[in-house]
Formats: structure tokens, C-alpha cells, sequence
């Protein structure tokens, strides 16, 4: 290796994701991450490394580099991993014009989000919003089993790590009250998710297999769901989330791609009942990520409130596009679909703050004195994610944003 990568780093050579960076010097561009820097690929194809047009690396968004397809984005992951290794390397030998420390840094949001859809995929957190708000002995609605349920979300409020984030206002309906109030919301909360990016399009008309659905997906990313809920339980009936949930998402800031996380498939649970045909796949679909979440109040430590893992699915990613495209509805290069909240079977692996502190009724002692039922002001939300498989390490770096008091100048 050309340089020395801590054993810990999340950006091993075995990961190498992608993002947009730029520089005092260098305007917003692709790069990738490895150890505590960026290579910056404009300026490594400036040497003239790649056969393909590399007028891609001009733009500000992954989409045209990630739409010239696999055939091409995973050999230029393959020959990087080859010249980290060789002291004799384009970019050993380069590495002042190259190389970027990740400090000098700053990212931007790595896509073009043409659309969003987030699914409603972990039974454990699913049942556990059953059991609050409706019949604990029915917590999961007939069709839950059936089919990756989902809705479609708000893409131009997605944001990068590190944006803050205004606390909404909204119709709220307070207790034992007949008519709704304008406030800003007091249940605010985060969900922690992941999302994936789609690398490849199906035509209007069309659908994408199980089988095909890996082909049609780029990477992965953290991502943090915002959530209202106060707002959220007034309005979701009958059409699902709405303000509560479109003032704002945070993402990471890294693309990890689908060959990077290959070493930790593993099996998913059983579905029981069996799914319809188009749903069915084979194969090893989930993946070992570990995943945690913490809360920092203003000017003190943070605490990590969640320790989850992505394996835990019941729908994975293959059967969501799988039915998301089944009607014949077209994905583009960049679009992001979200698992939905990440929540285990144990108390301390629940995804979002509605089940940590069980709707209020079990309030989580913070660092400073204070507890948290919902998130406050002054907070910092972070989320980070990682997997490891004897020495190989692939991480997916950090989303965080601070809660910003609410706009209410209406």
C-alpha cells in the first residue's frame, strides 16, 4: 500500500466509495475515499489512466459517471485498489496532484435524487408502531406480509450530512382536543435507514427481477428519515406521510458500492407466508451492517442511544425494486429508495426514538443532566455504519445534522 490506512478506517482498500468533494482549490467533483483522503478523479484522469469519457468527472453529480454502467465503474474501482498497491503507480507516483486529505475537504450531496421512495421493511420496528398505535395483538396491517410497502418521499429536501435542519411547524391535534392546531412539531424524531442508489433504468412499462435488481443498483448509503410525529399522526390518515416527513432527510455523504459489500451477504429471515412469484429470489439478499446512532445536546458528549443491523430486513432490496417497478414504473440513474427504519428485536436496537422511548413513556437519560423523549434543539443527530469480516472493513462514514429552532414568523 501506497499509504498507511488505520485498521479501524471506514475506508479501507476494500471499500473505496464514491462522493462529490471539493477544495479552496478544486470546485465540486467525483472523488473516492480511501484512508484520510480523497482521490480526486478528475485530476487522476488527467493523466490519461481510463479509456472511457472522462468528461464525467467534470460534473458536480454522480450521475453521469455511475450512468456509463457497472461494465465500466467497477474496473475503475478494481484498477485503484491495483495502483494503492503499486509504489510504481500513475497515482503513487502523483499523489501531491491526486491525493486530497479528507479535512481540506468539503462534501457536497453526491446525486442528482431525480426521486425518492421509502419502504416500511423491518417487521420489529413495523409491529412496534402497531402495538402503539393500534391492536397489539393485530400490530402488523394484512398486507405488510405481502408486499414491501412504501411511499413516495420528497427529493429536493434531501440534504448531506452535516446541513442543519429546522424543526417543521404543522397542524397538530393535541390530546383530548376536537380541532387541530399550527405549531412547530414536539415529536420530532429520527429514523435510521439506509438507502440505495439505482445505477441503471428500466423503461416506462417495464419492470426489473430479483433476479435483474443488483444489475440496477449502484450502491448504498446512511440515511436518516426525519420524522414529525406529531404531525405525522394527524395527517397519515388516509393517504400516508406528508409534511411530517418532507421538510428534510440526511444522507451520508460516500456511495458505497454494491461489490464492496459482497463479503457480508447473508440470509434473511424467513417470509412467512410465502410471497407471490415476482417477489421470490435466491441467494444470500441481506447484509451484516452494523449501524448506530447517536444524540449530542448542545455543548455536551454524545450518547449513543442505538445499536442496530441491516440484516435484520424482512423485504430486501432486490424485492423492493422488484415491486416498485412490477406496474411498469421507470427508475432513473440517481433515483434513491430508503429500507425504512432499522429496528431489532431488543430494546437498544430500536431504529428511532418513537420506540426507544416507547412514545414518550420511557424518557433516555443524556450525558448532560437531560433526557430525551424527542429530539431537541441543539441537537446533533449522527448515524454511522460499518462491516467487518476478519480484516476486510468497509464503512459508510457518518450522516449528522443539528436541529435548528423552528421558523414560526407566520
Amino acid at each position: 500500500m501506497i499509504l498507511n490506512i488505520p485498521a479501524d478506517s471506514h475506508f479501507s482498500i476494500h471499500n473505496l466509495p464514491y462522493g462529490i468533494f471539493s477544495t479552496q482549490e478544486r470546485d465540486a467533483r467525483p472523488g473516492v475515499a480511501i484512508g484520510e483522503y480523497i482521490i480526486d478523479l478528475k485530476a487522476l484522469a488527467a493523466k490519461g489512466v481510463f479509456d472511457f469519457d472522462t468528461s464525467v468527472f467534470d460534473s458536480s453529480v454522480l450521475n453521469d459517471f455511475i450512468a456509463l454502467g457497472k461494465e465500466v465503474t467497477n474496473p475503475v474501482r478494481e484498477e485503484l485498489q491495483k495502483w494503492l498497491r503499486d509504489p510504481q503507480s500513475v497515482l503513487a507516483q502523483n499523489q501531491d496532484e491526486i491525493l486530497v486529505p479528507q479535512k481540506e475537504a468539503q462534501m457536497h450531496l453526491p446525486l442528482h435524487i431525480g426521486d425518492y421512495t421509502d419502504f416500511y421493511s423491518s417487521i420489529e420496528h413495523a409491529t412496534n408502531v402497531g402495538k402503539m398505535f393500534r391492536d397489539p395483538e393485530n400490530a402488523l396491517l394484512p398486507n405488510w406480509k405481502h408486499i414491501p410497502v412504501g411511499y413516495h418521499g420528497r427529493a429536493s429536501s434531501i440534504v448531506v450530512s452535516g446541513t442543519p435542519v429546522r424543526r417543521p411547524m404543522g397542524q397538530v391535534l393535541p390530546k383530548d382536543a376536537k380541532a387541530p392546531v399550527f405549531q412547530a412539531s414536539s415529536r420530532l424524531d429520527f429514523e435510521l435507514e439506509m438507502a440505495f442508489v439505482t445505477g441503471k433504468p428500466n423503461e416506462l412499462g417495464t419492470s426489473i427481477t430479483t433476479d435483474a435488481a443488483e444489475d440496477h443498483i449502484f450502491g448504498m448509503m446512511l440515511f436518516n428519515d426525519w420524522s414529525a410525529r406529531d404531525i405525522q399522526k394527524w395527517e397519515y390518515v388516509p393517504l400516508g406521510p406528508f409534511l411530517a416527513k418532507n421538510f428534510a432527510s440526511s444522507v451520508s455523504p460516500w456511495v458505497v458500492t454494491l461489490e464492496a459489500l459482497d463479503p457480508f451477504r447473508v440470509d434473511g429471515p424467513v417470509q412467512d407466508p410465502a410471497v407471490l412469484p415476482y417477489l421470490e429470489y435466491s441467494g444470500k439478499k441481506n447484509y451484516d451492517i452494523q449501524l448506530e446512532v447517536s444524540i449530542a445536546p448542545s455543548g455536551s458528549l454524545p450518547k449513543t442511544v442505538c445499536r442496530s443491523n441491516y440484516q435484520y430486513m424482512y423485504w430486501n432490496m432486490a424485492q423492493q425494486l422488484a415491486h416498485h417497478t412490477v406496474n411498469g414504473c421507470n427508475i432513473q440513474v440517481g433515483d434513491l429508495l430508503a429500507s425504512g427504519t432499522i429496528s431489532g428485536k431488543t430494546e437498544d436496537s430500536f431504529g428511532s426514538m418513537l420506540e426507544l422511548a416507547w412514545s414518550g413513556t420511557k424518557p433516555i437519560d443524556m450525558p448532560d443532566g437531560s433526557t430525551r423523549t424527542f429530539i431537541q434543539d441543539g441537537d446533533v443527530v449522527s448515524m454511522t455504519g460499518w462491516a467487518q469480516k476478519g480484516d476486510i472493513r468497509v464503512g459508510f462514514g457518518e450522516v449528522s445534522a443539528e436541529i435548528l429552532p423552528a421558523n414560526s414568523s407566520f
